[in-house]
């Protein structure tokens, strides 16, 4: 899963789905550290750590999709090789 979304992050030239990339990555670093939580059920730090990600997870797709808005409204593209030759 992880290498999904990596593999998304580096093909993809949409700024919406490099979003989708990146929370997919997330989310694949949540289930391992749940999943390895589960070996010793005394201690919790896997889930807590989990949910701390998804809190970040959650803060980072808020920002990111409102900037993602104003570029789209500035440049009228979501594409990434696009707004690279605005730049110039």
């Amino acid at each position: 899963m992880f290498s999904i979304g990596i593999a998304i992050v580096l093909v993809k030239k949409n700024i919406i789905a490099i979003l989708m990339g990146i929370e997919l990555m997330f989310n694949a670093a949540n289930i391992n550290l749940v999943a390895l939580s589960q070996y010793d059920a005394a201690q919790i730090e896997g889930q807590i750590l989990t949910l701390f990600i998804v809190i970040i997870a959650a803060a980072e797709a808020a920002i990111a999709l409102a900037i993602i808005v104003k570029v789209v409204r500035s440049y009228q593209t979501t594409d990434i090789d696009e707004l690279n030759k605005l730049k110039g």
